[in-house]
C-alpha cells in the first residue's frame, strides 16, 4: 500500500497580502519559514521520497524536511500552482488588486482558455494533476511527501473523490466550489492511500500533516 502526504508550502509573502514580482519566486514570510520548520520535526520516521514543486515557496518549505533527512531523495515535479492569469500583467499586484481578474476568469468556465503568455488553461491544469497521480502509481516508493499549492493539491483530491468524466464548463464550476469549501491551509494538506488490488486511489484525511503538527504541538 503506498502512502502519499500532499502538503501545501507555508505562509508566502502572496499570502500574507503583499504585491509580489512574479507567480514562480514569492518567498516565505518569517511565518512560513516557521511553518516549514515545524513540519519538518513533525515526522516520526523518514519518507521514502520527497517531491516538490519547482516554485521558490514550494521549495523552500520542502528543503527543511529534506534537511531533516538528509538521506532521502528529494525530486522536483512538475506539480506547481495554476497559473491562470496572465503573469505579466500580474507583476506587482497583490491577491487582492487581482480579485477582480480572477471573478472574471471563473465566470467564464472556459476549460480550454489560455489568459496569455505563461498562462495555462484549466484543462491543461487538470491534466498536469493526472499525470501527477499516474507518475506517483508507477513510483517504486512506498511513503512519499508532497509539497505543492494549495490549488494543485485539490485539483488531486476532486479527482479521486469526484472522479469526472470529462473537463468541460461544468466541472470547472464544480472543481471551483470544490476548491473554495475545501481550502487548504498553509502547511496542511491530505493524505493519500493507493493499492494495485483494490480501487486505486482513496482520499484518507484533510489536512493530515497539519493534524500531526498540532497533535505534536499541544
Amino acid at each position: 500500500m503506498k502512502l502519499v502526504r500532499l502538503i501545501r508550502h507555508g505562509e508566502s509573502a502572496a499570502n500574507a497580502g503583499a504585491a509580489t514580482q512574479d507567480h514562480q519566486s514569492i518567498p516565505l514570510t518569517e511565518h512560513g519559514v516557521d511553518q516549514a520548520r515545524r513540519v519538518a520535526h513533525s515526522f516520526a520516521t523518514a519518507p521514502d521520497l520527497i517531491v516538490t514543486s519547482p516554485f521558490s515557496r514550494a521549495l523552500a518549505t520542502a528543503q527543511f524536511t529534506a534537511s531533516a533527512f538528509p538521506s532521502v531523495p528529494m525530486e522536483t515535479w512538475p506539480i506547481q500552482e495554476f497559473t491562470y492569469l496572465e503573469p505579466a500583467r500580474c507583476v506587482n499586484t497583490s491577491v487582492a488588486q487581482r480579485r477582480d481578474w480572477v471573478r472574471e476568469y471563473w465566470n467564464q468556465a472556459n476549460p480550454t482558455f489560455v489568459d496569455g503568455d505563461g498562462a495555462e488553461s484549466f484543462l491543461e491544469f487538470v491534466s498536469r494533476a493526472e499525470a501527477f497521480l499516474r507518475r506517483l502509481a508507477a513510483h517504486p516508493a512506498e511513503d512519499i511527501v508532497v509539497f505543492s499549492h494549495g490549488q494543485f493539491i485539490n485539483a488531486v483530491a476532486w479527482l479521486i473523490e469526484r472522479q469526472p468524466t470529462e473537463i468541460d464548463s461544468r466541472a470547472m464550476v464544480d472543481w471551483r466550489e470544490y476548491e473554495i469549501v475545501n481550502h487548504v491551509e498553509n502547511c496542511g494538506g491530505y493524505q493519500l492511500m493507493y493499492g494495485q488490488s483494490d480501487s486505486g486511489w482513496r482520499l484518507t484525511s484533510r489536512d493530515a500533516e497539519g493534524a500531526a503538527l498540532r497533535a505534536r504541538l499541544s
